[in-house]
């Protein structure tokens, strides 16, 4: 299964992006899908997630402002973010996810490349 994420760039605060993660090798309906970021000097998080029968969830820091979403035509998973906050300035990633026996969310196989966001004035 490959992953490609793009979409990010360098926003004002207050400004909005969409990132795209493009998935080949299986399909987004039948998968839990899930957005990482990784800031520098920081663990990678689960900011968002979508599971195969459409229910979402969102790390507290952004809930409100971000939208997880998906094209199972296109068998692509969208992330849309609106208010963007100079802490969220980090690399983004797309992945399969899975619910372990503690209900923990963990990531399923490699990571693709990200995609920078770079929340700036």
């Amino acid at each position: 299964v490959q992953l490609q994420a793009s979409g990010g760039g360098l926003v004002q605060p207050g400004g909005s992006l969409r990132l795209n993660c493009a998935v080949s090798g299986s399909t987004v309906s039948v998968n839990d899908m899930g957005w990482y970021r990784q800031a520098p000097g920081k663990q990678r998080e689960l900011v968002a997630r979508i599971t195969r029968g459409g229910n979402t969830d969102y790390a507290d820091s952004v809930k409100g402002r971000f939208t997880i979403s998906r094209d199972n035509a296109k068998n692509t998973v969208y992330l849309r973010m609106d208010s963007l906050k100079p802490e969220d300035t980090a690399v983004y990633y797309c992945s399969r996810i899975f619910q372990d026996v503690y209900r923990k969310w963990l990531p399923v196989g490699g990571w693709g490349q990200g995609t920078q966001v770079t929340v700036s004035s």
